[in-house]
Formats: C-alpha cells, sequence, structure tokens
C-alpha cells in the first residue's frame, strides 16, 4: 500500500500524506497508525499527546485582555 492509495482508500487529499513526515497533519497520522496497526502517539511521539498552546489557554486570557486595554487607551491620548 503507498500513501496514496491510503489516502484514496480514506478519502483524504493526498498531499496531506506526503506532508505527514515535515508537519502536523492529524487525520493523515490517524490513517496512517490505523493501516500500521500503531498506537498514533508511538507513530508520532513528538506530537502526541495534543498539547494546548499556552498563547491561547484560559489562564493568559486576562494578561491579553490587558493588553488591549492598554494598546487602546495609548490610541486615545495618541488622537
Amino acid at each position: 500500500m503507498t500513501l496514496t492509495g491510503l489516502a484514496e482508500l480514506k478519502g483524504i487529499d493526498p498531499r496531506n500524506f506526503r506532508a505527514v513526515w515535515s508537519r502536523t497533519v492529524r487525520p493523515a497520522e490517524q490513517a496512517i497508525a490505523e493501516f500500521l496497526g500503531v498506537p498514533v502517539a508511538e507513530l508520532f511521539p513528538d506530537r502526541y499527546p495534543i498539547r494546548k498552546s499556552s498563547l491561547l489557554s484560559k489562564e493568559n486570557e486576562a494578561r491579553i485582555a490587558s493588553q488591549k486595554a492598554a494598546r487602546d487607551a495609548d490610541k486615545r491620548a495618541a488622537a
């Protein structure tokens, strides 16, 4: 089985399968792992478990809101 064949079988764009080695493509990673009968976390250990971005986490929402408020105040003062 080729990556292109697996992509067609799973209904996923073959370009996603070719890109899986250089960037994260979750559907392609899952399809490859299922085909090989290996847990996706074992096949791609550097990508799993999925970690949330610290920039977008709830802990940083207050800090980001504060920064936006200061920016808006600076714009009003400059006007």
